[in-house]
């Protein structure tokens, strides 16, 4: 197994990694900010106020998602897979 072979290998892995996990992340994030804005507007400050609505916004998005999140993680593994005897050199 060469260095090119490496690079590609961690440029498919960053790369999978990164679309199965930025639209939960992204929705998160936007969640979390739109809560901090709500309670600095309306001077409230409960913690079960940020938990609660990015589980409920996480879990929505793995209900939407979940299917073509598994689609892209077994095309991955099917890839990294059919490829292993060229990896390995054999």
């Amino acid at each position: 197994m060469d260095q090119s072979m490496v690079l590609y290998m961690a440029k498919e892995a960053v790369g999978t990694v990164v679309l199965v996990g930025g639209p939960i992340l992204g929705v998160s994030l936007l969640v979390g900010l739109l809560v901090s804005v709500f309670q600095a507007m309306t001077q409230i400050q409960e913690q079960t106020l940020s938990f609660i609505p990015k589980v409920v916004a996480v879990i929505a998005v793995l209900l939407l998602l979940g299917p073509w999140m598994l689609s892209v993680l077994t095309a991955y593994t099917s890839n990294l897979l059919t490829q292993l005897s060229t990896f390995g050199g054999l």
